[in-house]
């Protein structure tokens, strides 16, 4: 009878835990190399951070050796009602778009749809005559604003590791990332065509190449991904991943019933103030292919062991070893310099200084040493800006995903899981 009625869930694609989604349940910590006395120090540090009120609440998931070593959730899906955080809480990804509107992009490398040396505008024309903008200091110490033409054109491979130029917008002093909200580049009810339509009439903020600037560089993917392929993005995004690898509650909403799942954040900052983070069942015109999804713990753990198994999971091939071998390469030249905000992103900065680089989609490790932070060469992260956080570490066949609603915690915890998580592994 049971396995008569998974057959069933299955067929439908309806959503199932990640202990019945291909992801076994380890007997216990121990049998996958963790301790559970040590993994507790991580469940007591969230539980005290909830307690003293760093967070609402997070959801754990971590995997090692194909089998999970840990999923739990802590606090509350809704503080204010007091609802509990579930395992299964539906949360905004943000930027963990990023990595799937990636592996869209390189489905269509394989299929001969779009090569990572073309030039943007061979699939946006009006990228081909944007300006970059000048900075030139008179010896007055006045500066002078100028533009000038792309030294080369942006290409696909530089909007895959934001070096293409652009930026995200930021009230302030600097003119480029003025323009960005000045122009509402980020529309809700804007269509991707709209967007890159857009940013073509703004100066790039650097010449392609030259610095790692995060911007919205995935943004400009997701449009080139619906130009290549001839379908919407979220609809490509649908048939060719989330569907294939049975990712029932991820997508750029959910359906109404499922709005109670959904995780809310609480007042936090300087201002005491609820983050204006989008309820998991808004629809929206413009589909953000650098931060417009929402997803499970569950489901995140699934899709990394789509990467952990080669490309494919459950019979269900999505990407070649190949891609994935260049997707989780350093791709940022050596002599690439940081935009002047990036030291924002602290032990997170893909730069050799933190023995980091960029990938397709994600930063990645390159040394042992140097960064604060524990992990191995070769392992690959990224995070939103609502606090979702996610690494995976292929030396220690291990993948992890941190869950919750969270601007002000965001950087503090993806410290405390790193540190956490390793020292509870100890066993190979």
């Amino acid at each position: 009878m049971l396995s008569r009625t998974i057959a069933v869930v299955l067929a439908l694609g309806i959503a199932l835990p990640a202990a019945a989604q291909g992801i076994p349940k380890a007997q216990s910590p121990e049998e996958v190399g963790f301790v559970a006395t040590r993994l507790k120090r991580l469940s007591d540090r969230i539980e005290e951070g909830v307690k003293n009120n760093e967070l609402p609440g997070a959801v754990v998931l971590i995997v090692r050796n194909g089998k999970i070593a840990m999923f739990d959730a802590f606090g509350y899906r809704d503080k204010e009602t007091k609802a509990p955080m579930k395992t299964d809480t539906i949360f905004r990804i943000a930027s963990m778009t990023k990595p799937f509107t990636s592996v869209a992009a390189m489905i269509l490398v394989e299929e001969g749809k779009l090569t990572l040396a073309d030039p943007v505008s061979k699939y946006i024309p009006a990228f081909a005559d944007t300006k970059v903008s000048t900075r030139n200091k008179n010896p007055d110490g006045t500066v002078e604003l100028g533009l000038e033409p792309q030294f080369r054109p942006m290409t696909i491979q530089d909007l895959m590791r934001h070096t293409s130029g652009l930026t995200y917008g930021l009230a302030g002093s600097n003119p480029v990332k003025q323009s960005y909200i000045d122009m509402k580049v980020m529309d809700p009810g804007q269509t991707n065509a709209q967007m890159v339509e857009k940013l073509s009439k703004l100066a790039l903020l650097y010449q392609p190449g030259t610095h790692w600037e995060y911007s919205m560089s995935t943004d400009v993917l997701g449009r080139v991904i619906e130009v290549a392929s001839g379908m919407p993005l979220d609809k490509f995004i649908e048939e060719r991943i989330t569907k294939p690898l049975r990712l029932g509650d991820t997508g750029f909403d959910v359906s109404p019933d499922k709005k109670d799942r959904g995780a809310h954040p609480q007042k936090e900052g300087p201002k005491n103030e609820v983050p204006a983070i989008p309820d998991v069942t808004l629809k929206t015109t413009w589909k953000s292919g650098g931060g417009g999804m929402v997803s499970t713990a569950a489901d995140y753990a699934r899709f990394l062991q789509m990467f952990a198994n080669g490309g494919q999971l459950d019979g269900a091939r999505i990407i070649s070893r190949k891609t994935i071998d260049l997707m989780t390469s350093d791709h940022l030249p050596p002599d690439i310099k940081m935009g002047d905000d990036m030291w924002r992103f602290e032990a997170l900065e893909p730069s050799a200084r933190m023995g980091q680089g960029f990938g397709l989609g994600f930063a990645v490790r390159n040394e042992q040493g140097r960064n604060p932070l524990p992990g191995s060469p070769n392992d690959y992260y990224w995070g939103g800006a609502w606090g979702t956080y996610f690494w995976h570490d292929p030396r220690e066949h291990m993948h992890v995903v941190f869950m919750m609603q969270s601007r002000t915690a965001r950087l503090p915890y993806r410290y405390l899981m790193r540190d956490l998580v390793y020292q509870a592994l100890i066993g190979n």
